[in-house]
């Protein structure tokens, strides 16, 4: 049995959904997680982000529901509306810390999304991801080595492909899956207990008995 997360790293909502999905792989470490990239803003919707006009309200919304920060330097970044959000660069530098730290691939999500929206760095440069895998105690020259091979950006398309398979049309999404068997936890946001809820109804038990807490 496993978790699997479908997010966007220029998703928003997954920026907010982030601490929740902390706090349930820490209960449930027993539990792998794969980690797939949505293709929210590819093809003609990777336009400058100004043909957006909702952003700034939902990022209220969404620090309003998650707790959430949204840094000064992501709204410097943002602040002209120049700025194109390209989901398919990010699922690229994704896919290569992904592929260096599988197990930790729920954590690194977090932190490519930090890297966004709390630090105003682009996911479209590689160094942003070279510096996220250096806070993570990664080898940042396999990191550069593979961000330059064509692997990661094929990584990127199948996770496109993964996530329609799976029937994904909104980010977050966190299922379940147990052999031939998938179940929908979350979708947007929801709290720990309620996917813990949805997880023992599955059929995963508990297999501890008290919270730790999410790093943000």
């Amino acid at each position: 049995m496993k978790l699997i997360y479908v997010f966007d790293a220029y998703c928003g909502w997954s920026y907010g959904f982030a601490p929740t999905l902390a706090e349930v792989t820490a209960r449930r470490p027993e539990l792998p997680v794969e980690v797939v990239s949505g293709g929210l803003f590819t093809g003609p919707r990777a336009v400058p982000i100004r043909e957006f006009g909702y952003v700034q309200g939902a990022n209220a919304r969404i620090s309003e529901l998650t707790g959430v920060a949204f840094g000064p330097a992501y709204e410097r970044l943002i602040a002209d509306g120049s700025f194109v959000m390209d989901s398919a660069a990010a699922a690229h530098g994704m896919a290569v810390l992904r592929r260096a730290a599988p197990d930790r691939a729920a954590a690194l999500a977090g932190d490519v999304q930090a890297a966004f929206y709390r630090d105003g760095l682009s996911l479209s440069e590689p160094g942003t991801f070279l510096r996220v895998a250096a806070a993570a105690g990664l080898d940042t020259t396999e990191i550069a080595a593979a961000l330059d091979a064509p692997a990661g950006r094929h990584a990127a398309e199948a996770d496109f492909r993964r996530a329609a398979e799976l029937g994904v049309t909104a980010y977050p999404t966190l299922l379940a899956q147990d052999g031939e068997r998938i179940a929908v936890l979350a979708v947007g946001r929801a709290d720990p207990d309620t996917i813990d809820t949805a997880l023992e109804r599955f059929g995963a038990g508990r297999t501890e008995t008290t919270s730790r807490s999410a790093r943000p």
